[in-house]
């Protein structure tokens, strides 16, 4: 009978460190998710920026074009 009892407790271990293990992994995943969804938030928020600064730029240049020279070049 105590033989019994001992393979119980043994098993009993294993299943806990099975379930801690299975408890880490979705820990880990939620919080790799988490850390992806943020890059992914920052990137479009930079983005954004950059295509707004980039808008702007041609604006700019566009306002300010230089005016063709109207004399011919020399030959």
């Amino acid at each position: 009978m105590p033989n019994h009892s001992k393979e119980r407790d043994e098993a009993e271990a294993r299943f806990k460190k099975a379930q801690k293990a299975t408890q880490d992994a979705k820990e880990a995943r939620a919080d790799y998710e988490s850390e992806a969804r943020t890059v992914r938030e920052k990137t479009a928020r930079l983005k954004a920026l950059r295509l707004a600064k980039e808008a702007a730029d041609l604006e700019t240049r566009v306002d300010k074009k230089p005016i063709a020279s109207k004399t011919t070049p020399s030959i």
